[in-house]
């Protein structure tokens, strides 16, 4: 036993530390890594783009990679936290489509490599519906009517976008009125919210709750019931996010960390991470080599005339503390 404790050490003498949102990335990209590299990978995840920041200016220091959503990613940038990886003279970053450089801080794709990208819109079981839905509009007035409730995400962002996007607000407004109409909104639905929670596929899946204020990759669970789930993303507009693999300047493994990046070019891997996660993906290549069901999915690939519906989050700078009252007026209104 101990000679085959001493072999096991061996084989992974070098190491990476990943942080990542829960879930999203598929196992089996990290066991590839680790078998091509020799470097063992150790997983971390959290839930939020501030649980994340917050956990690295707490003085955490042995992370190595994090993905954070672009408004994050510059936020970081401004705070000096990444490293300058140089990632765009890497051959295989020329599979990137240039779309998907949204960083204002960093353009040219100088310090991360765009990861994958989805919807933000609702989940649904239709046996509990009782029909498919178009829109938050339609599930509202649907829900009232079969006395049913969903979840919405307990997420400040997302949820106030909701209300922004339903009042023809930008989501990146920090304009009071905007705010306070939004959270009217989002206040007058309340009666028919079970939750905010991150937590809710299980409870749509059962029909618990009709449906949920949930991500794309909640087409895993489509695919695996088609007769009574269902995503759409909403008629009235939605948010989109987009995330980035980022190496940060505190980071111990930097070498390993960058050759993660460059494994992350590869179309194949792109495309295997994409089979289990049911994201969107930058990596043109990529697209042509996932499943089927994936490859022709228009919640996963929306149309051009879909993306133009679709709005992304920006960095507000001091704008959020606007946001931050308007959210605190939803989560305690009655």
């Amino acid at each position: 036993m101990a000679a085959l404790l001493s072999t096991a050490s061996l084989a992974f003498s070098a190491e990476l530390n990943i942080y990542n949102w829960g879930e999203y990335i598929n196992p089996e990209v990290l066991k590839k890594f680790e078998e091509e590299t020799k470097i063992k990978v150790n997983l971390s995840t959290y839930s939020s783009n501030e649980e994340m920041l917050a956990k690295i200016q707490g003085g955490a220091t042995g992370y190595d990679i994090v993905f954070p959503s672009v408004h994050m990613q510059d936020i970081m940038a401004k705070l000096d936290l990444l490293e300058k990886t140089d990632i765009n003279q890497y051959e295989g970053f020329k599979n990137i489509d240039p779309q998907f450089l949204r960083a204002k801080s960093d353009p040219k794709g100088e310090y991360c490599l765009p990861y994958a990208f989805g919807t933000v819109g609702i989940l649904y079981n239709r046996t509990v519906l009782g029909k498919d839905i178009t829109g938050w509009h339609d599930l509202f007035e649907t829900a009232k009517a079969k006395g049913v409730k969903f979840t919405l995400l307990d997420d400040m962002r997302e949820v106030m976008a909701v209300g922004l996007i339903l009042n023809g607000h930008p989501v990146n407004s920090t304009d009071p009125n905007d705010l306070q109409q939004a959270a009217d909104t989002i206040i007058g639905i309340k009666p028919e919210v079970a939750a905010f929670t991150y937590d809710a596929r299980p409870m749509v899946q059962s029909g618990d709750v009709a449906a949920a204020h949930f991500f794309v990759g909640g087409m895993v669970d489509v695919f695996g019931d088609p007769k009574n789930l269902g995503y759409v993303i909403p008629e009235e507009g939605a948010t989109m996010y987009q995330e980035d693999i980022c190496v940060l300047k505190t980071a111990p493994n930097k070498d390993n960390a960058i050759k993660f990046l460059q494994f992350y070019t590869r179309p194949e891997v792109a495309a295997l991470n994409i089979a289990q996660q049911t994201n969107g993906t930058p990596n043109v290549p990529a697209r042509q080599l996932t499943p089927e069901n994936i490859k022709n999915s228009k919640e996963i690939n929306p149309t051009d005339e879909t993306m133009k519906r679709l709005q992304i989050f920006e960095d507000l700078g001091s704008g959020l503390r606007q946001l931050d009252r308007a959210w605190t007026k939803v989560k305690t209104a009655q």
